[in-house]
């Protein structure tokens, strides 16, 4: 009788087992966009540190596409068990709104991790431009409507419906122009094409320079100074209290994923954030490295769906 008991306990005493050996193979973070930007170095940073610290290959895939459909759609569909993972982004909150229809949800599709850091985007105009802070740029926006040309990267983005929410803010009439990447945005700005520019910090801090070769950052956008660059104001200091912006990458899971597997993961994030050489590669991007909790995950990425959505309506930026 002992005997048959043991056996018909054994299947949940293997189940057990195999649910505590999580991670027992390589993990792969699909990352939605090309291989080089903050996402990606985030990701490579990051997974780096968390193969350490659980001892398992972190792989970077990287399925670059518009609004990061591909790389979202592949992890939703995935199997929920921890080894395929999404670098998620405010993109994901963005596409919500940008996308009349997703091949995958939004926010049921994933179950979040937690958060890897925060960056800033900046307000860039070249360096000698007139414009010496974000009131003279109210000023002369007031002062000639519809004059004034602000660059950014392509209609929809971050970088983009940050422009447009400044202009509502602010309330000015002024005209924001995309451009297909950040290299060409920095050319117009140099070459005087464009009056202002909104830009993540990561791949303009080297153009940031004295010389009318250079750019000059008047102000970033979230509600904090970044610590790279002290001098700098945030658009808050600077007489706009309602602004504040901040871009962010993340790690979710596929929905459905074991909350063992989650809370293991969240650890590694944690971990891994907690490292000063970790913490030092995100600060050269420009990033803010920030863990959160799953919960806390789930609350921005709401709070930013419903945020974008509305200044896509407000804008009159046509669904795609």
């Amino acid at each position: 009788m002992k005997i048959l008991l043991f056996l018909a306990l054994m299947p949940a005493c293997l189940g057990v087992s195999a649910q505590t050996a999580y991670p027992s193979k390589p993990i792969t973070i699909i990352v939605p966009f090309g291989a080089g930007g903050v996402a990606d170095i985030t990701a490579r940073t990051v997974g780096q540190a968390i193969s350490a610290s659980l001892k398992q290959a972190v792989v970077i895939d990287n399925r670059p596409s518009a609004g990061a459909v591909v790389g979202s759609t592949a992890v939703a569909n995935a199997k929920p068990d921890g080894y395929t993972l999404l670098l998620l982004s405010n993109a994901n909150a963005v596409s919500a709104g940008l996308f009349k229809k997703l091949p995958y949800e939004p926010v049921k599709g994933f179950a979040p991790i937690g958060t890897l850091g925060y960056f800033d985007l900046a307000l860039f105009v070249a360096d000698r431009s007139p414009l010496k802070s974000v009131q003279d740029l109210v000023a002369r926006a007031k002062a000639q409507p519809g004059q004034l040309t602000i660059g950014t990267i392509a209609v929809g983005s971050t970088q983009n419906l940050s422009a447009e929410l400044f202009k509502t803010t602010v309330g000015i009439d002024a005209l924001v122009v995309p451009y297909n990447g950040t290299p060409a945005l920095q050319t117009a700005l140099i070459a005087g094409q464009v009056d202002v520019g909104f830009e993540v910090l990561g791949p303009m801090m080297s153009h940031i320079a004295s010389g009318d070769r250079g750019l000059r950052a008047l102000a970033v956008t979230s509600d904090r100074r970044f610590v790279g660059m002290p001098n700098v104001p945030t658009v808050q200091e600077s007489g706009v209290p309602k602004y504040n912006v901040a871009s962010w990458n993340a790690l979710a899971a596929p929905a459905g994923t074991p909350p063992q597997v989650v809370d293991t993961l969240n650890a590694a994030i944690r971990d891994a954030l907690s490292k000063p050489e970790v913490q030092q590669r995100l600060l050269a991007l420009g990033v803010r490295a920030q863990a959160s909790t799953p919960a806390e995950l789930a609350q921005l990425l709401n709070s930013e769906i419903q945020r974008w959505k509305q200044v896509i309506v407000n804008t009159k930026i046509p669904q795609q």
